[in-house]
C-alpha cells in the first residue's frame, strides 16, 4: 500500500499538480519511509544490469537519454525516473565499431554487449 501511495504521489508530481503537503509530523515520516522505499527499489532495479549483459536487457530497465551519444556510449535513465541516469559503454556484436570514414559507430544494435555501466546518478533531463 505504501509503494502504491508513493507511485501516485511521484505520478502526481510529475504531472505538474504538486507534491502534497503533510498536514502532520506523523504524516510527513509516512511519506519519507515512502519515498525511500520507491528509490530503493528503483535503484536495485537499477543495479541489476551488469557488464557482458546485451543492450537489449539493458532496454527492460532503462531509456535512452537525449544529448551526445554514439552506437558505443550512450546515456541511458531509468524507466521509474528520468532523472535517475547511467552512462554505459558497450562492444558491437555483428559490426566493426568504427565507420568507413574512421568514426565511430553511430549504429545500435540489441545484441551489444555492455563493457561497463557508471554508478547511477542525478541528473535534469536532457532535450534535444
Amino acid at each position: 500500500m505504501q509503494r502504491r501511495r508513493a507511485i501516485l504521489l511521484l505520478a502526481g508530481a510529475a504531472s505538474g499538480s504538486g507534491v502534497p503537503r503533510a498536514n502532520s509530523a506523523a504524516e510527513q515520516r509516512q511519506f519519507s519511509i515512502a519515498y525511500v522505499a520507491w528509490v530503493t527499489e528503483v535503484l536495485k532495479r537499477m543495479q541489476t544490469i551488469k557488464p557482458g549483459m546485451t543492450r537489449k536487457t539493458l532496454l527492460k530497465v532503462f531509456t535512452t537519454e537525449g544529448g551526445l551519444s554514439t552506437g558505443l556510449q550512450r546515456t541511458y535513465v531509468s524507466r521509474d525516473c528520468p532523472y535517475f541516469k547511467v552512462d554505459v559503454a558497450f562492444q558491437p556484436v555483428g559490426r566493426p565499431d568504427r565507420d568507413a570514414s574512421g568514426g565511430v559507430t553511430l549504429e545500435e544494435r540489441e545484441e551489444d554487449i555492455i563493457l561497463s555501466v557508471s554508478r547511477p546518478y542525478l541528473e535534469f533531463s536532457i532535450m534535444d
